[in-house]
């Protein structure tokens, strides 16, 4: 039953339908597993034993009377730290929020649970979500599947640790510049960026509203694909019959390829080849807008971050951690008028890439220019921090700034993954696009 743990959410959801594994022994082997780990208390949180045993119970009998009610009914996830969960705290990885019980569910949560997942338990972050990281010692600093002494990348760090680590099937984490991308990329999973107001961030803690959004870490593009249709409660799109043959990419050389390291570059460079081999037509072009929108970043996410934490902060900023505490206060000096020209800048550019990139199906790119970095050099060296973690944001903020959705896949190198940014709300078309893209990549297909 252990292999279990390593099985993709759709392939224990089909197990489940034909009766071959059972709910609640496979919560508990999901329970059991992360109760022993080493790391668990790095990973999670807060474990929802009584929680998760009661919805695998009403799962094995909705299996046995044939009434479930979809393809991943049964099947165990995490839930990073900041979806609110009723009776359970959501503390969002800082001291700041430390007892904060909410009175329900998050709104994802309450779709995914009527939709029979079922809930393991709360993962940690980087503290109130704010790095791409993953450091966090506040609360804690969950490990990277690829080496021991670095973080995992953040902010849905637990997240990533959790499905990586097999103690859940996948996790449900949250992205404002990166932070499903980026863990999922360096503990070689399938990260999904949904476009922002797809899915509801109602009961959601917010670090900036105007560029938050949820999405699964996973382990293949078909679970990200039924997990999208269970978050939103829509119809999941239709992966029958992909191919990349004709299919036409457009590498974005402005800012994404700049300071990429070898292993990242060579992993992109080897996804890019095989794709090209399987039929892709792959061009290589410029978009000098780009150096702009990256330059309102500071603007738009350290107003709107600063905007949200203001109070909290304020009234208590030795309880966070320094790095952190730079970041959100960044935002202070930024005036409103600069904040609403900003976002004329930036909607501007948004049309003008959108015109750009329109004749291809994705614009790709590598995940990560780096690799992930050693934990303890980033507590104590605060400029090796700053350096690595703008750069682990950096290319997988292209898509939260220009308003696009985007799927990180494992290029087969560890902890390098290549992006697939697809128009906003072409969830449906890049879902079909990554599903042939990861075939060719895992060598499954040609």
């Amino acid at each position: 039953m252990q292999e279990w743990r390593w099985m993709t959410a759709a392939d224990l959801g089909r197990a489940i339908g034909a009766g071959a594994i059972d709910p609640v022994t496979l919560t508990d082997v999901y329970l059991d597993a992360i109760d022993a780990h080493e790391h668990r208390d790095r990973i999670y949180a807060r474990v929802t034993h009584t929680r998760a045993k009661a919805e695998a119970t009403a799962a094995a009998e909705r299996a046995k009377t044939g009434f479930r009610r979809g393809p991943l009914d049964g099947v165990p996830v995490s839930w990073k730290d900041l979806f609110d969960t009723a009776g359970i705290a959501t503390e969002a990885g800082t001291a700041l929020m430390k007892g904060r019980i909410p009175d329900r569910d998050a709104l994802v949560l309450q779709n995914a649970t009527a939709a029979g997942l079922v809930c393991l338990g709360k993962t940690h972050l980087s503290e109130i979500a704010f790095s791409g990281l993953g450091l966090n010692p506040i609360t804690a600093t969950p490990p990277c599947v690829n080496d021991p002494d670095a973080v995992p990348g953040g902010s849905s760090s637990g997240a990533a640790a959790s499905v990586a680590f097999g103690l859940a099937a996948a996790g449900i984490g949250s992205d404002t510049g990166g932070s499903v991308r980026i863990p999922s990329a360096w503990n070689d999973l399938v990260g999904l960026k949904t476009t922002h107001g797809l899915l509801p961030l109602d009961g959601a803690v917010a670090l900036c509203e105007t560029f938050d959004t949820v999405g699964p870490l996973c382990r293949s593009v078909e679970d990200a694909n039924l997990l999208l249709s269970v978050l939103g409660g829509n119809k999941p799109a239709d992966l029958a019959g992909v191919s990349l043959d004709g299919v036409r990419l457009m590498i974005l050389d402005t800012v994404a390829l700049d300071d990429v390291r070898l292993e990242p570059m060579a992993g992109f460079e080897a996804a890019v080849a095989r794709m090209r081999t399987a039929g892709a037509q792959i061009e290589t072009h410029s978009f000098a807008a780009m150096n702009d929108a990256l330059g309102l970043a500071g603007i738009l996410y350290g107003a709107d971050s600063y905007g949200q934490w203001r109070d909290r902060v304020e009234a208590h900023p030795e309880k966070m951690f320094p790095q952190i505490l730079e970041r959100v206060r960044g935002g202070k000096s930024v005036s409103g008028a600069d904040y609403v020209a900003g976002w004329h800048q930036l909607r501007d550019i948004r049309k003008a890439y959108a015109e750009a990139t329109a004749g291809y199906d994705a614009v790709i790119m590598p995940s990560s220019p780096i690799l992930p970095p050693n934990a303890e050099r980033l507590l104590t060296d605060d400029a090796y921090y700053k350096t690595e973690n703008l750069l682990a944001l950096r290319n997988t903020r292209i898509g939260n700034l220009m308003g696009t959705c985007a799927i990180t896949l494992p290029t087969g190198t560890r902890s390098c993954g290549i992006m697939f940014n697809g128009p906003a709300n072409g969830e449906t078309a890049l879902m079909r696009l990554c599903a042939a893209a990861e075939a060719v990549l895992s060598g499954c297909g040609v």
